[in-house]
């Protein structure tokens, strides 16, 4: 009897323990449910609109450290949500989102306010896989072994469905033209021209945010394979098992050879980079004997995808991968899937298209290459192919995690998903004024004398400007990281710094965090273990002069990073402190991915990342930019700590990485080329970036990688004055291109030779420079617009580059447009991206009419016309409602105050604007100081009324001046700023009305 009791005890306690248990936490509910991988599901309410999901397949949740993307949160209200048992699922309502997760499967669902659903798990949506770090991932760092449970990890893979009707956007900034991410691919990791956010919306009006720091990927969670994994492949003469590829060099010898595949993308080291530097480019498997500069490389024959039998002829769409520099172009069946693309040899880039083929059938593949430099890559991968529906899921993988953790957060509106996406991740400081002003650099000024002088000309020429660049290499050529001014060239930096600011300049600076081993700093780094010391170890040896053997410092660690901003500072930050006044306006952070090394395998470059303060490179490989950002944020402000008149920090940053907003860091897209497709890839990946949370983006206007064509027609303009074919297309290219930048968060010309100042681009005559010139004093005349969304970033967590589906969801027309977009409330941008186009089509929201910005001509909304696009101007409409405040003519941004406010107001509905002001360089606003003045327009009574103004600040203005004019269909008037018709207003602060 005893021993039955013993048994039935023991099966009751074993059916317990297999049961679903819920057990209520201090903001949520922890599940075990009956089935499914996860064993351990927790939800915690985090606000109104957000709620946390932790999963492991683990007994229990991990404790973790502190999230490097995650701030600290205030615990809701008591009584703010709900936790409760409804049948077979255990449901967390707060007041604007609902999660149900049932105790069967584990699976989770979300709905809105109105119990609408968003966004509902997969059949099974979780899966997780034990990971361990491979051994040689680890990397090597001075007297440090990596302790053994950093080694181990989760690798996990969340899975929702998705309606037809959905679209996707955010994941960072990428370069294949890809604006709606739904049934596409995307890989995320940090690369250079590559910023990958944890991060993605929905046009439902919700958003996903992973706190993972390790490489993860959008949609397909499995490797690209090679295409003798997914085909069959024949030669050109039918003949099965491979490819054909003929090589004929510049000289004429040729060499034809079977291809398995076509992955020439990088070396693979056996034991150190010393075998990356021995091959061409990197690459063992090219023919010997070829020099493939100048070559041309045919690749081709037949892919034919498996068939198993029962597919009976099937079609479906295959997903490739094009890797590549130089020239190259690719056809499938006969047509060119992939017209010409060109990319710098040292610099390759990756490039997507899909293509419907037929299972069993046969279809030709043929790749056009021309490599361009000493360097050579071409690889072409693709998918394994998947149905419409596992495409079309919102799926997303991690390598390596400690538990697969994500926040949902619920929006009645997109503006509202970012800004839950910045409570969790900080508040966007507010930017000086002077970034929303022209920045003009180039690769590079190599001397005090080209800075000042190319200053001094832009004031000569009154063509406005705020900031001047210096790029990399100011330093003596043997001493990069000494952050030291090579004497011969730059004799007195501070007289220079001087001159800037005495020329109403301001001044940025390149810092790498990449350290030669000669440097006093990096000896004093290694000291501490505070540098990756792969890269040395591997002698590895950079492109400067005979080559220098390097390595990047470990921004994971908190001593490491207060190390490098004090070595900054004693270098260049307070040693040119003059009077209180600093001689470092902001910071280029270059290279923050950080790239050790160019174009290596993802293993070795995890390598030469770590090991990591943290852990291993694999678990934070993707957070380098916001922990390097801290340091030169914190470390700034630590310097004016109690003091007056504190400037506010500025950072430029290569990559980027969700919560870098709350360090005043932007980001720009990276040494992109310069090609027509190189700019419309921006723009596609500015809107994604922008829509990822952070709001201030940029790009090098122009391109920054220069094909020889072009260079070839500067040298001849140079000693003929001739201006062939190409140096038309260079000229028109930098036009469209500067035109797109005065519509973006940064306005800034960059890259390298042929110079890129608007004289040095085209002679003062041409339509080129007088393009440049009108837009660049456009934009300063906007600069009363520009500065309010910069505070509205701030306080209202605005975004102000706006994918159209930002301001027009519903409007299905808007979900795929990723060439045209709102900056801000009221201007929409339509640049051009085409060679010799002098007219494009645009999309015009049907949710209100609107007008052309340089005639006031009326355009209805709901309707896609082609409209003129004369060289010297792109299209840019106003949409009704809004209200624009023109400021006056400035060659700087805080050259005059705006006393008289031109400010336009477009008929046809109601509208509003909040002017914001303050003193535009300090942290006053911070105490309070700043005042808005709330702007609204009545369109039925036609009235302007400004409201009482909120709010002071040292050297406010008083009193001023509105000049209302009036924008109607019945009447359009030519955009005038010097002397419009229109009303004055005498504005003292008080409210006030106008009838128009």
């Amino acid at each position: 009897m005893k021993k039955f009791l013993m048994m039935t005890a023991a099966l009751l306690m074993t059916a317990e323990m297999i049961a679903a248990t819920v057990q209520t936490t201090a903001h949520g509910v922890t599940i075990r449910p009956d089935g499914g991988q996860a064993k351990v599901i927790c939800l915690e309410v985090i606000n109104n609109h957000i709620i946390r999901v932790r999963a492991t397949s683990k007994d229990v949740l991990p404790e973790k450290p502190a999230s490097l993307m995650i701030v600290p949160q205030t615990a809701p209200p008591k009584g703010s949500y709900s936790v409760s048992e409804e049948g077979e699922t255990v449901v967390v309502k707060a007041k604007n989102v609902t999660a149900v997760v049932s105790k069967a499967t584990g699976e989770v669902a979300f709905f809105d306010a109105n119990d609408k659903p968003l966004l509902k798990e997969a059949k099974d949506g979780k899966k997780f896989w034990d990971f361990t770090v491979p051994e040689r991932e680890l990397g090597m760092k001075t007297g440090y072994t990596v302790p053994e449970e950093q080694k181990h990890g989760l690798s996990w893979q969340m899975k929702f469905d998705s309606p037809e009707d959905e679209a996707f956007y955010g994941l960072g900034q990428h370069q294949s033209e890809e604006f709606n991410m739904k049934g596409k691919n995307e890989d995320l990791f940090q690369y250079n021209t590559k910023v990958s956010i944890p991060f993605v919306l929905s046009n439902k009006n919700y958003g996903l945010l992973w706190d993972s720091y390790s490489y993860c990927r959008f949609g397909n969670p499995n490797d690209y394979l090679q295409l003798n994994r997914a085909f069959k492949l024949y030669d050109r003469t039918g003949k099965e098992g491979h490819l054909t590829g003929t090589y004929v060099d510049a000289l004429g010898k040729r060499l034809v050879r079977d291809e398995d595949s076509i992955y020439y993308e990088y070396g693979t080291p056996e034991k150190s980079a010393i075998a990356l530097k021995t091959d061409q480019g990197g690459i063992k498997n090219f023919p010997k004997g070829i020099n493939l500069l100048g070559a041309n490389v045919t690749y081709e024959g037949f892919i034919e995808p498996e068939c198993c039998g029962k597919c009976k002829g099937k079609s479906q769409l295959y997903q490739f991968i094009l890797y590549y520099s130089g020239y190259v172009k690719v056809y499938i069946d006969g047509k060119e899937v992939v017209p010409e693309r060109w990319r710098t040899a040292w610099n390759p880039n990756a490039y997507k298209f899909a293509v419907e083929l037929q299972k069993g059938k046969r279809v030709q593949l043929r790749i056009e290459w021309r490599p361009d430099g000493g360097e050579a890559y071409c690889g072409l991968r693709v998918a394994e192919p998947r149905s419409k529906e596992d495409r079309e899921q919102l799926s997303v993988w991690s390598e390596m995690a400690k538990d697969m953790d994500y926040y949902f957060i619920a929006g009645e509106n997109l503006d509202q998903v970012v800004s839950g996406y910045r409570t969790l991740t900080g508040k966007a400081t507010l930017y000086p004024k002077w970034v929303l002003g022209f920045w003009q650099s180039r690769e590079r000024y190599k001397t005090s004398d080209e800075i000042e002088g190319t200053l001094a000309e832009f004031r000569k020429r009154h063509i406005p400007i705020d900031n001047i660049v210096q790029d990399w290499n100011y330093w003596p050529e043997d001493q990069w990281g000494s952050h030291q001014f090579e004497a011969s060239r730059f004799p007195d930096p501070q007289a220079m710094l001087d001159s800037v600011h005495a020329m109403h300049g301001r001044f940025m600076i390149s810092v790498w965090p990449k350290f030669y081993v000669n440097t006093d700093h990096y000896k004093e780094l290694d000291a501490k273990g505070w540098m990756y010391v792969q890269s040395p170890t591997d002698d590895i040896h950079d492109w400067v002069g005979p080559g220098y053997t390097n390595g990047f410092y470990d921004a994971y660690d908190e001593g490491a990073r207060k190390m490098f901003w004090r070595q900054m500072d004693e270098n260049l930050y307070t040693k040119y402190n003059k009077n209180g006044v600093p001689g470092v306006d902001a910071w280029w952070m270059d290279a923050s991915e950080p790239n050790v090394r160019d174009c290596t395998p993802m293993w070795y470059r995890k390598a030469l990342s770590g090991p990591t303060a943290l852990g291993t490179s694999t678990e934070y490989f993707n957070a380098y930019s916001t922990v390097n950002a801290d340091a030169i944020y914190h470390g700034q402000r630590s310097v004016w700590k109690g003091k007056k008149n504190e400037p506010r920090v500025f950072l430029l940053t290569r990559s980027g990485f969700a919560g870098e907003q709350r360090f005043s860091t932007a980001t720009w897209s990276g040494d992109i080329g310069t090609r027509w497709e190189d700019m419309r890839a921006q723009m596609t990946a500015g809107l994604n970036y922008s829509m990822s949370g952070i709001p201030f983006w940029g790009m090098d206007q122009g391109g920054f990688c220069v094909e020889n064509r072009y260079v070839a027609a500067q040298q001849l303009y140079d000693r003929t004055k001739v201006e062939n074919e190409d140096l038309k297309e260079w000229r028109e290219l930098q036009t469209r291109w500067n035109q797109f930048g005065t519509f973006i968060p940064l306005f800034r010309s960059h890259g390298q030779w042929p110079l890129r100042e608007i004289w040095n681009i085209a002679p003062d005559e041409h339509p080129a420079y007088k393009s440049f010139v009108y837009y660049d004093r456009l934009r300063y005349r906007l600069m009363p617009y520009l500065y309010s969304m910069a505070g509205w970033a701030h306080f209202k967590d605005y975004t102000l580059m706006r994918a159209l589906v930002m301001d027009f969801n519903g409007d299905r027309e808007v979900e795929n447009i990723g060439n045209q977009w709102m900056f801000g409330p009221a201007l929409m941008a339509c640049p051009v991206g085409y060679y010799k186009a002098r007219n494009r089509s645009v999309y015009f929201p049907k949710q209100c009419g609107w007008y052309n910005l340089y005639t006031n001509e009326y355009v209805d909304g709901g309707q896609r016309l082609v409209v003129d696009a004369p060289y010297e101007q792109i299209p840019v409409f106003v949409r009704e409602g809004a209200i624009i405040p023109f400021g006056p003519e400035m060659e700087w941004s805080d050259e005059k105050s705006a006393e008289l406010i031109n400010l336009y107001v477009y008929a046809g509905q109601d509208g509003s604007f909040q002017l914001y002001e303050d003193e535009g360089t300090n942290y006053n606003y911070e105490k309070g100081k700043y005042a808005t003045i709330d702007i609204t327009y009545d369109d039925a009574s036609k009235t302007v009324s400004f409201g009482t103004r909120k709010g002071s600040f040292p050297g406010m203005l008083k009193n001023r001046r509105f000049n209302v004019v009036l924008v109607s269909k019945d009447a359009p008037k030519p955009l005038n700023l010097d002397n419009p018709e229109g009303k004055i207003v005498q504005y003292n602060g008080k409210a006030v009305s106008v009838k128009l």
